[in-house]
């Protein structure tokens, strides 16, 4: 390969990795052509872009970014190097690799991922990625619990004027007859 392409390759992972927050680098090797193709076909149906790429180039890429990357240069950017990027979910591949694992068992390994800057290093962080919540739905959480003290409230004082509307309607009968 060519300075002139490792420089493109350098700055297309560059863009990437700034733009998309969430990645995951992973260990495929050892997996046969059928398993690679079938993880790719998975990578492609649910909206996930799968690459591989060396290690040199990843390291560099990221040493260009604001983000300390450095705890991936002792473990993570060793060896084969697949790279796994989703724009909208932190946690879209890890049930990715977590699904194709209960058919493939041993074959692809997380080796790291980044979500909102945040390092997950080691295949063991896989279960911990897979509940992570999106923005969204944290957002979500916080607007709920925001507003049940305000419907408790509401539905407090609507109650209570419709026990008042009953006893002035009684009185009212009573006065009446």
């Amino acid at each position: 390969m060519r300075r002139e392409e490792k420089a493109l390759i350098i700055e297309s992972l560059t863009e990437k990795f700034a733009n998309i927050p969430y990645f995951y680098i992973t260990d495929a090797s050892g997996m046969s052509v059928a398993k690679t193709n079938k993880l790719r076909r998975l990578c492609f149906d649910r909206g996930i872009e799968y690459m591989v790429v060396k290690n040199t180039l990843i390291e560099k890429a990221l040493e260009t970014l604001d983000t300390d990357y450095t705890a991936f240069n002792e473990s993570v950017l060793k060896g084969f190097s697949g790279i796994m990027f989703h724009p909208e979910s932190g946690k879209a591949a890890a049930k990715l690799i977590k699904d194709f694992l209960k058919e493939n068992k041993d074959s692809i390994k997380l080796k790291g991922a980044s979500i909102d800057g945040g390092l997950f290093v080691g295949h063991d962080q896989l279960d911990a990625l897979t509940n992570l919540k999106s923005k969204a739905e944290m957002i979500g959480e916080v607007i709920g619990l925001l507003q049940s003290p305000a419907k408790n409230v509401l539905g407090a004082l609507q109650s209570g004027g419709n026990k008042l509307a009953g006893i002035l309607k009684t009185l009212s009968e009573k006065e009446a007859a």
